[in-house]
């Protein structure tokens, strides 16, 4: 294995000052492998991406790690450079994302990374390395949420299939990804000037996130064939009494709230099912399976579009804060 003895990272810090007090400290520094969490893989990393999660990593805004220092970046995508799992040789393209990278592991803002062989994905066919981190944890949720509603039978003929908070990453992606697997998908934002790129990703309604059909009844007029909802609290109840019998609310996010207030009425007079969407770690089999998807039938057809910025490790200080200021738009790529 022939790697520098050193290389660059983004890493994150908590300190302590004098009164105990925790101080958050990051930014690009350089370390050695073996500085980085045990894994079988040694990648070295060609891309990542920036998530909203990533955001709250790097600024401290968020208590997203569980233990310090660790390299920020919950997505990553490159080639092996070393592995002591059969299954991967040297100059495989790789790529992982969630796998409680920047959570509990060192994540893909490195130059390397070391990677566990159980959560790590060769690449399909049909995705290079720069559209696999354009997908990234964003594209993967909303592609393992569509997985999850049509296991439960979900089809376009049940009806417009309905995403909210459809100008963030895991919306626009969802927009994509349910054209590309025959929806007519209605696009629920609180972006209206964004209205027409949301209509060029597939969507064939935008919808103002004040005027989303709701009213306070348990059930209401059924509209929606199904939904992916990144935004819970009111917008998600609201969901719950507009869904059509037998549809599938798949749900991924809480920037809304992360109460819920609704009644089993939808669920035991219309059989509309909520179905949790959980990134981090779903088994491997269903990871492969969403990800052979994306890069096939559900492959978005506008990828180049959706990838509005692209940084280097350098540039994570600046993105960081503007995309908890709500200042960005479309996907964020880091290249290594």
């Amino acid at each position: 294995m022939n790697l520098p003895p050193r290389f660059h990272a983004f890493r994150i810090h908590e300190d302590r000052d004098k009164d105990g007090s925790r101080v958050h400290r990051a930014g690009v520094e350089d370390i050695a492998l073996d500085d980085l969490s045990p894994g079988e893989l040694v990648v070295r990393v060609a891309y990542s991406s920036v998530n909203y999660k990533d955001a709250l990593a790097g600024t401290g805004k968020g208590r997203i790690l569980k233990r310090f220092p660790l390299v920020g970046g919950i997505d990553v995508a490159g080639h092996v450079v070393a592995s002591a799992d059969a299954r991967f040789r040297e100059g495989d393209a790789v790529l992982c994302v969630g796998a409680w990278l920047s959570e509990t592991r060192d994540g893909g803002y490195a130059q390397y990374a070391r990677l566990e062989a159980a959560n790590t994905v060769p690449l399909p066919a049909g995705l290079d390395l720069r559209e696999a981190m354009i997908l990234g944890t964003a594209g993967f949720t909303a592609g393992l949420a569509l997985l999850r509603m049509e296991d439960n039978h979900q089809h376009p003929d049940l009806g417009p299939a309905a995403v909210t908070g459809a100008s963030g990453g895991v919306g626009m992606l969802a927009i994509a990804i349910l054209a590309r697997a025959g929806y007519a998908v209605h696009a629920v934002s609180g972006k209206p000037g964004r209205a027409d790129f949301l209509r060029s990703l597939g969507a064939s309604k935008v919808i103002a996130r004040d005027e989303l059909p709701g009213g306070s009844r348990p059930l209401e007029n059924a509209v929606w064939g199904g939904a992916i909802d990144t935004v819970g609290g009111a917008m998600l109840s609201a969901l719950t009494r507009t869904t059509q019998p037998c549809g599938n609310i798949a749900i991924c996010g809480l920037a809304g709230g992360h109460a819920l207030e609704t009644t089993v009425m939808p669920l035991i007079l219309r059989g509309v099912s909520l179905l949790g969407v959980a990134s981090t770690s779903p088994p491997q089999a269903q990871r492969l399976e969403v990800w052979r998807r994306l890069a096939g039938p559900w492959k978005p057809t506008h990828l180049d579009s959706i990838c509005t910025r692209t940084v280097a490790l350098d540039g994570l200080a600046q993105v960081f804060p503007d995309m908890l200021a709500g200042g960005s738009f479309g996907r964020t790529l880091v290249q290594l």
